[in-house]
């Protein structure tokens, strides 16, 4: 039964353990409750909020609005030789997918293996990491649109996909929720193992030929050796984006900068590691009253126990200008900013 709850703490919905409140709040299991929702006075003219788990994410100030947590669950797969098809549920906790199809032999996903977050927010964040964006694997998926109440179903070209970005970040913002999520993967794996330190990775363990249970092993590791866990304290993972710019800007930057981490990007762009950028300048490890980056990665912004969300926000801004004083590059937040 859909129970609309108000004045509720927002602490254990968000990975940054940021204690704000929100007016209102309600979570969702199917569709029919998204419609039923939408059919309460409560919703008419009121600020919304859509969450999964609620970890990309800083709550800088109380929510005056109506949190809607989106709990729909369920995988369903549909096998037709090498081609495989993956629907789950928007509410579906990331890694736990990740982890079904590693088990069930579906490859495609296993770099993106522990992405905090929810299968409904994968398309619109576009997640990525090491070598693989969602957009690679994405088939297509459904959404409720709040304004007709109805269901809709948005193909690749429909999304719109850029590097962390999708029409729903943009043009729709807003305006629909996504409900599930299929996904186009192989029996056969092509696996990816040139990014970052997977193939350094694989070696340790003795491994030349790596299946993606092996892949995702090697990613799960990495991270974990890289990014603290939001259960023990609070952060939302990488907090800025890793800047693309043009060679031009590059040529600029490597000229004073020659061991510079970047890669080259399919657009003929060059994209920057912004970790490095941030450590450059002094920043891993740094503690600022309860905020600070992470002692192993500065690209993740954490909160020591009773930081605020301005706090948090603050502290990004003394590395923004920081970078921007250092290397002529702007860097911009990845998680969104209430």
């Amino acid at each position: 039964m859909l129970q609309i709850q108000e004045n509720i703490s927002l602490r254990p919905y968000n990975t940054f353990a940021i204690d704000v409140k929100a007016a209102f709040f309600v979570e969702i299991f199917n569709e029919v409750d998204l419609k039923t929702l939408f059919e309460n006075e409560i919703t008419k003219n009121q600020k919304l909020l859509i969450i999964g788990g609620g970890s990309n994410v800083l709550f800088t100030e109380d929510y005056n609005g109506l949190v809607i947590k989106i709990s729909i669950k369920g995988i369903e797969s549909e096998v037709d030789g090498n081609d495989i098809k993956v629907t789950a549920g928007a509410g579906v906790v990331w890694n736990d997918f990740v982890n079904y199809c590693v088990a069930h032999n579906f490859a495609g996903v296993e770099n993106l293996s522990l992405i905090p977050g929810t299968v409904g927010a994968s398309p619109i964040q576009n997640i990525g990491a090491y070598g693989v964006e969602l957009k690679d694997v994405f088939e297509s998926c459904t959404a409720f649109e709040i304004k007709t109440g109805e269901i809709k179903t948005f193909s690749y070209n429909d999304c719109h996909f850029g590097y962390r970005e999708s029409i729903f970040k943009g043009l729709l913002k807003g305006q629909f929720i996504i409900t599930t999520v299929t996904f186009s993967l192989k029996a056969e794996a092509d696996v990816n193992t040139s990014y970052g330190a997977i193939e350094i990775e694989l070696q340790k363990r003795g491994i030349k030929n790596p299946g993606i249970a092996d892949v995702s092993a090697a990613v799960s590791h990495i991270r974990v050796s890289k990014l603290p866990d939001p259960s023990t304290i609070g952060n939302a993972g990488s907090f800025f984006k890793n800047p693309v710019i043009e060679k031009f800007e590059f040529a600029d930057v490597v000229a004073k900068h020659p061991d510079v981490v970047h890669y080259a990007t399919a657009d003929d762009r060059i994209k920057l590691a912004a970790g490095w950028l941030i450590e450059q300048c002094g920043w891993k490890g740094k503690v600022e009253g309860q905020t600070g980056t992470w002692k192993n990665q500065a690209l993740v912004l954490v909160n020591h126990g009773s930081a605020s969300g301005k706090e948090v926000y603050d502290f990004s801004e003394l590395i923004i200008d920081s970078v921007k004083s250092a290397f002529g590059v702007t860097l911009e937040r990845e998680v969104n900013i209430l």
